[in-house]
């Protein structure tokens, strides 16, 4: 699939999967609060349908999101060190972001081993994203729009994973994270794509 539909269309998936998982998460579970929940909590060891809900809200969008990545990597791979390991780390953090689906929450003892992996997951998915943010945009940074975004998300993603979650607003602040991360996954899908259909061999990253 070539990257000008490709990759766009992979994130647009990812995303989906995830908005879907979580529109049906109070399915079996009425008391589950999008407002006051994490969303790994649904999909906690002993809920009823946490496979389900790990699968369509980490696993396939981690998955997507991987293969939507191959067409930005080829995209950015000759236009410097930067964009390539700013590229790298993002795809770490969605390594993580997936593992969160394969290491759940246990329900029974959220101090266990069990939920300190699930916990370390979550702090790499956004640990990596931020310096790759970073990274790519110094490397772009010949092109303000494309270092903005990078330097936009990778201070929203903290800001609302970790330090705004605090009250009763812990799980809506997570999530607006999650939209944040993958709206940058989107909006990158869709810039390079644009670039590589009106100038084949050209992209906005810098060359180092």
């Amino acid at each position: 699939m070539p990257m000008k539909c490709g990759a766009p269309l992979l994130v647009l998936l990812a995303s989906a999967s995830f908005a879907l998982a979580l529109l049906l998460a109070g399915a079996g579970l009425p008391e589950y609060s999008h407002r006051i929940h994490p969303v790994a909590l649904r999909g906690a060891t002993g809920l009823p349908g946490a496979m389900l809900f790990n699968a369509g809200a980490f696993l396939l969008p981690g998955i997507g999101l991987l293969l939507a990545s191959r067409g930005l990597r080829s995209a950015l791979a000759p236009r410097g060190w930067a964009a390539r390991i700013g590229l790298t780390l993002a795809q770490l953090s969605v390594l993580a972001f997936a593992a969160q689906g394969a290491l759940p929450l246990d329900a029974r003892e959220l101090d266990g081993d069990a939920s300190r992996l699930h916990a370390l997951a979550w702090m790499l998915w956004w640990i990596a994203f931020v310096p790759g943010m970073a990274l790519l945009a110094v490397g772009a940074r010949r092109d303000a729009r494309i270092a903005g975004a990078c330097l936009l998300a990778g201070a929203l993603v903290p800001l609302l994973a970790v330090l705004a979650p605090v009250g009763t607003w812990v799980g809506l602040a997570q999530r607006l994270a999650f939209a944040a991360w993958f709206g940058w996954w989107l909006w990158m899908a869709l810039v390079l794509s644009r670039v590589s259909a009106s100038a084949p061999g050209s992209s906005p990253i810098a060359r180092r």
